[in-house]
């Protein structure tokens, strides 16, 4: 009797083992399908940042954005004051000219 007594602990200590494992089973699949689930999402964001990045430099190069148009407006502005500086440095010595040439009387 003691016999069939251990061999029956042995068969429910065997199934209760069977079925940590098979729990330990479905949680790891759980685990690892949620893992999966967060890993896909976080790829997804990645992504659509890089396509969102990528078409905000498309944008800018081809001109369709007020990039283009606010770097020439830089570029105008900086060209204009430097005619005005020469026009500035050199404005005396043209009036000085002018007034020579005109006052000036040839037979």
């Amino acid at each position: 009797m003691r016999g069939q007594g251990g061999i029956q602990m042995l068969l429910s200590a065997e199934q209760e083992a069977q079925q940590i494992v098979a729990s330990a089973r479905n949680m790891k699949m759980a685990r690892l399908k949620q893992a999966k689930d967060e890993s896909e999402r976080e790829a997804t964001a990645y992504r659509s940042h890089l396509e969102q990045e990528y078409q905000t430099k498309v944008s800018e190069n081809t001109g369709s954005s007020g990039w283009n148009v606010k770097r020439l407006d830089i570029d105008t502005e900086i060209k204009i004051q430097h005619l005005k500086d020469m026009n500035a440095s050199i404005s005396s010595d043209v009036v000085r000219m002018l007034l020579n040439h005109v006052t000036t009387v040839r037979n």
